[in-house]
């Protein structure tokens, strides 16, 4: 029998244990560094620089891995149970307590990652990128419930403004946990959302 199946697998293994290592290091840089760069990613990983480039292809190859990781471990991959419900509210709901799970798992580098995009255009691009997914959920959800008074437009800003980590870090404060702030934020929702009562026209004399 060959053994250049057992080396191949030895090679993987070897590649995904080096993957984990550089984006626990982009992690870790985030989270404790205020820049961030190929080269300071791939000092803390202890690899070469064209180590990091050959698993991630360029700086936004690494920054999407990374994102990806944190969504992973966010559970964004329930993310389609929120579009299985058949009442739109509670589509609605389930998409802010999902999103509140998120924007808690990893705060400090969530909350980092957006203070270097504001110096960093590459960084920038890649978020607003990912934060279209969460506007784009938003209208297909809105696209289905009765009109709410305004705009489907202003409608989805106003949702997506409200359902932004920015919103969510500032009422979760240092003490509230996700489950005492998805209830705030899901009030306000449904208060967005819900068609306004017409005023009765005064009947003439």
């Amino acid at each position: 029998m060959s053994p250049r199946p057992y080396r191949l697998g030895q090679r993987q293994v070897a590649a995904d244990e080096t993957r984990a290592r550089v984006l626990a290091a982009a992690r870790d840089q985030l989270k404790e560094e205020t820049s961030f760069s190929i080269d300071a990613v791939a000092r803390r990983a202890d690899v070469a620089r064209m180590t990091v480039y050959y698993q991630f292809g360029s700086k936004r190859g690494l920054l999407e891995a990374l994102f990806d990781l944190l969504a992973a471990r966010g559970g964004m991959q329930q993310l389609p149970s929120a579009f299985q419900q058949r009442d739109p509210i509670a589509a609605l709901e389930r998409l802010i307590d999902i999103l509140a799970k998120f924007w808690s798992s990893d705060r400090v580098v969530l909350r980092r990652l957006r203070a270097t995009a504001a110096l960093d255009p590459e960084l920038d691009q890649v978020l607003r990128e990912r934060n279209e997914g969460r506007r784009n959920a938003l209208r297909v959800m809105v696209s289905r419930l009765p009109a709410a008074g305004m705009p489907l437009a202003e409608t989805v800003d106003l949702l997506y403004t409200l359902s932004s980590f920015e919103n969510f870090d500032v009422l979760a404060g240092p003490d509230r946990t996700p489950e005492a702030v998805a209830p705030l934020i899901k009030r306000a929702a449904v208060a967005i959302v819900q068609p306004r009562p017409r005023k009765a026209r005064p009947r003439s004399g």
